[in-house]
């Protein structure tokens, strides 16, 4: 049974800049095919990697994900296509180098610790090929880093959580692979955890310079974490960029509502412009007559006052969630509640009337088939 988690979980960590230093390497999948049990699973896929970039993969539970990630390690083969690391193919139809002739560090969902060997066994079980007393100083070196040298004589199941996820890192990054694999590596913490680990994650992986591939179903986490965000659906890349680019300038709606909830208005174009029951959005690009769809975010899509200019609506719904309120405002002609998030204010309640105005900074316009 996994100990409760502890201050130490939050507050533990070693001293950053401290991490080994890796020679990154450069990832390249190029054309890639994988079918699993007759159904394809990746459809040329493409996604190529610069040395010391992070990209998260980011992508729904069955569009690839993982599968991507897997055959990166070696760990799937490849019906088609091939994957590169530094230029070199490791993976070919009928040909895959294995996981430990790649220079990869791996670190799983569930963390896959031995549960026989020790905390710093774990560690130096990447390292054999250092001869003992370099293995161990390394080994050593990166447990200090995750604040778990203390701990090097005990075994897995005495940690908690957050100290199995800190154990884990060191060992993937104990060897200094070129390139890092982390598949949901947050996923099994806690919400109170979570933040934490991650942006001490972050700070190592930063540290070690190492090229990073982080799967994650997360779109917030992939956005704090990468350099850049790749989109995965149905087995291919639907859109790439830096969190701001595929925040603000989704490739479609599917997209749009992947990165947060919408308030969606049906409208055509006059002049220009979408006619919305909360003012005109301006729609270049779009012709005269053209339907449209309109894509409000929660977070500063609209904003609420107490008093005019704006469209007047009433709130029927308030959640206060630590320093934001989560509001539902009822429009007239908008036939579902418009949803907004802004800093909290106790002056709104359920039941009073606000203006609305839109900030078209935050709105999104789409074509409709």
């Amino acid at each position: 049974m996994t100990p409760p988690e502890s201050r130490d979980d939050l507050t533990g960590w070693g001293a950053r800049g401290t991490s080994g230093v890796s020679f990154a390497s450069a990832l390249k999948f190029d054309n890639v095919d994988v079918a699993l049990g007759g159904r394809p699973v990746l459809d040329k896929f493409e996604l190529e990697l610069n040395a010391g970039e992070i990209v998260c993969l980011l992508g729904e539970s069955g569009s690839g994900k993982s599968t991507a990630l897997r055959v990166a390690a070696g760990i799937q083969a490849v019906d088609d296509g091939h994957v590169l690391i530094n230029d070199e193919i490791v993976s070919a139809p009928g040909r895959t180098l294995p996981p430990d002739q790649r220079g990869i560090g791996l670190m799983f969902q569930d963390f896959a610790l031995f549960p026989h060997l020790s905390v710093l066994q774990n560690v130096c079980f990447g390292l054999k090929g250092l001869g003992r007393v370099a293995a161990l100083a390394q080994g050593r070196a990166a447990l200090r880093r995750v604040g778990l040298s203390e701990r090097e004589g005990d075994f897995p199941h005495m940690l908690s959580g957050g100290q199995q996820q800190r154990l884990a890192l060191a060992r993937s990054v104990a060897p200094r692979p070129g390139l890092l694999l982390l598949d949901e590596p947050f996923s099994s913490l806690d919400a109170r955890l979570r933040e934490t680990v991650r942006t001490e994650t972050l700070a190592v992986l930063r540290e070690t310079h190492a090229t990073s591939l982080i799967v994650t179903h997360d779109p917030e986490e992939a956005m704090v974490l990468g350099d850049r965000v790749a989109l995965l659906r149905h087995g291919r890349i639907a859109q790439i960029g830096t969190a701001a680019e595929i925040y603000r300038q989704p490739v479609d709606l599917s997209a749009a509502r992947f990165f947060s909830p919408l308030s969606e208005l049906e409208a055509i174009v006059i002049n220009g412009h979408a006619v919305t029951p909360l003012g005109p959005v301006a729609t270049p690009g779009f012709p005269e007559g053209c339907a449209v769809t309109i894509a409000i975010r929660p977070a500063g899509g609209v904003e609420i006052a107490q008093q005019g200019p704006g469209t007047i609506g009433r709130i029927v719904s308030k959640r206060d969630a630590i320093g934001v309120d989560i509001c539902e405002v009822k429009v007239n002609g908008i036939d579902e509640p418009v949803g907004v998030r802004q800093p909290s204010n106790a002056a709104l309640t359920v039941g009073h009337e606000v203006y609305l105005a839109l900030n078209e900074q935050h709105v999104l316009v789409f074509g409709r088939d």
